[in-house]
């Protein structure tokens, strides 16, 4: 497969890491579904592709609530998981971007001088919606390219280490790990120790859709060796599989129909994407892969790719 600039500027070598051992997995997600979860109300955040890119909150009974819009250069955009704020990045100058951050009525830019003009280089909200990490300058193939994590009003900036597989990082509800892409595979960062693991059984893919609150299962879009590489930016759907980054093993989706994406919400649910004729609809699933609530989306988000599940 014919590499890109981009595939290049975010692969490398993966440094030693320990991902959650199977025991640790199961540990977890039994304290995470011992309670009976509330049934999903609808609330989401989508993004349109018509004019402007417009991105909104949706509620049941009120409707499409604008927060924002996706800038047209970068793409560089993420909802926060409470659905109410947007992190974008716009172009400076080749290669550095402003990352702003907003709520639909006031923005402010919070950093400057940040690597922008890579559509995957998404930024990625903490799971309290508190926080914010995005990528800084330098993009070195090597030894990756800083992650710097601050404050949703821009204060209290670090350097959270430096990510192999930096395409459309996931944050996972237990607020230690993120999985990203890499063209050639998926990793797993661990914000504690700082390094990166590859994920096993994966070879090629261009989009982390979601990774569970234990991290030991990520949700992405591969492909084969022969399709082209290109990024994703936000789709409007695109076929997800399920990984046990601990072992590499499939993890069978039991929902019929056009798959359009899957996300993990932080209670361990799985929410499926299905493709419809007039409207889509969400199906929630338990750990087990029981179905336990059907939800129809808005006719007006059948062709907008959905960016967070809120509530």
């Amino acid at each position: 497969m014919k590499r890109t600039a981009l595939g290049l500027a975010v692969t490398a070598i993966a440094g030693l890491a320990v991902l959650p051992s199977a025991a640790a997995a199961g540990t977890t997600t039994t304290k995470s579904m011992s309670a009976a979860p509330k049934p999903l109300a609808g609330v989401a955040v989508y993004l349109s592709y018509g004019k402007g890119y417009p991105i909104s909150r949706y509620e049941p009974g009120k409707g499409f609530i604008k927060l924002g819009s996706a800038p047209d250069l970068t793409f560089q955009v993420a909802a926060s998981p409470d659905g109410t704020k947007l992190a974008w990045v716009t172009l400076d100058r080749l290669p550095k971007g402003k990352l702003h951050i907003g709520d639909g009525s006031t923005s402010k830019v919070v950093a400057k001088g940040i690597a922008a003009n890579f559509p995957c280089f998404t930024p990625v909200w903490s799971p309290d919606s508190a926080r914010v990490a995005f990528f800084g300058k330098h993009v070195n193939a090597e030894s990756g390219t800083p992650l710097m994590v601050m404050n949703a009003d821009g204060t209290g900036v670090r350097k959270a280490g430096a990510p192999i597989g930096a395409c459309h990082l996931a944050w996972s509800a237990d607020g230690r790990h993120l999985a990203g892409a890499a063209g050639d595979g998926v990793f797993v960062f661990d914000v504690k120790t700082g390094r990166s693991v590859r994920v096993k059984g994966i070879k090629y893919a261009n989009h982390v859709h979601s990774l569970s609150p234990d991290a030991r299962k990520v949700v992405v879009h591969t492909f084969s060796r022969n399709d082209p590489e290109g990024d994703y930016v936000w789709p409007i759907g695109s076929t997800p599989t399920i990984v046990d980054t601990v072992t590499g093993k499939r993890v069978p989706i039991p929902v019929k129909g056009t798959k359009m994406g899957a996300f993990y919400l932080p209670d361990g649910r799985l929410v499926v994407r299905v493709r419809g004729r007039t409207h889509n609809t969400l199906v929630v699933l338990d750990s087990a892969g029981r179905e336990l609530q059907r939800l129809a989306e808005p006719a007006k988000a059948r062709n907008q790719a959905l960016l967070q599940i809120v509530r």
